[in-house]
């Protein structure tokens, strides 16, 4: 399995100094933008609304072995250890670069998932995940860096929705109890199967439908940490 994705050298040198922190830790920068005239954005550093947003993620499953050596010195019982561990870092990174920081399980919620539309240029799955022309469904972003001022992107060009290229859609075809469908995603049908006597191959290798996808099965996040993703989901 590849170790992860090493985007092309952004413009702005901070960026890519930001970058090579954040490799350190198995972590990406994926993309970013700058806000409109007149739009609504979160408070950046120094209190004033933020100028721009880069998102922060991963491609592949490349920070579990950092995630897990940082595990070993936690609390067993720790809730939430995967955000706990991503707000350690990029907290740190912000700090270090006069940034803020914000997440997607922060509450006010963000608009994240279309804040990475407009970032990276994807359109969601028929699971509802945004499917990368590189990655496929095997990428996350872990929070996102407010900057104060405009931050110099590389031009953005759509990239290639391989969803529209897939005839077959066996991402729609593998879930025993059809949790995923044109209808949106039966969150409840999902849940109880996962925690069922036939939920197994769900427990120990990962939601069914997603492992279906034929798109960037190099970057696919091995069994245990598809098991770690849906014990967290289905609070086992």
């Amino acid at each position: 399995m590849s170790s992860g994705h090493r985007p092309s050298a952004p413009k702005d040198q901070r960026l890519r100094d930001v970058a090579n922190r954040f490799a350190a830790h198995g972590l990406i920068l994926r993309g970013g933008f700058v806000f409109n005239d007149g739009e609504a954005t979160p408070v950046g550093p120094g209190g004033a609304p933020a100028k721009s947003v880069v998102l922060v993620g991963q491609a592949g499953a490349a920070p579990w072995p950092h995630f897990m050596k940082w595990r070993q010195r936690q609390p067993h019982d720790l809730e939430n250890p995967l955000d706990t561990w991503s707000r350690e870092i990029i907290d740190g990174v912000a700090a270090d670069f006069g940034t803020g920081a914000v997440y997607p399980s922060e509450k006010p919620y963000l608009p994240f998932q279309r804040w990475a539309m407009r970032a990276e240029g994807l359109k969601p799955s028929p699971l509802g995940i945004l499917m990368h022309p590189e990655y496929g469904l095997w990428h996350a972003y872990r929070g996102a860096l407010l900057f104060a001022d405009e931050v110099l992107f590389e031009e953005l060009h759509d990239p290639i929705h391989l969803c529209s290229l897939c005839v077959g859609k066996p991402c729609l075809k593998s879930c025993p109890v059809d949790a995923c469908s044109a209808d949106g995603f039966a969150y409840q049908s999902c849940l109880a199967h996962v925690r069922g006597a036939k939920g197994e191959p769900c427990r120990t290798g990962g939601c069914l439908d997603r492992n279906a996808c034929p798109y960037g099965l190099d970057y696919r996040y091995p069994a245990k940490v598809q098991a770690f993703h849906m014990a967290s989901f289905a609070g086992l």
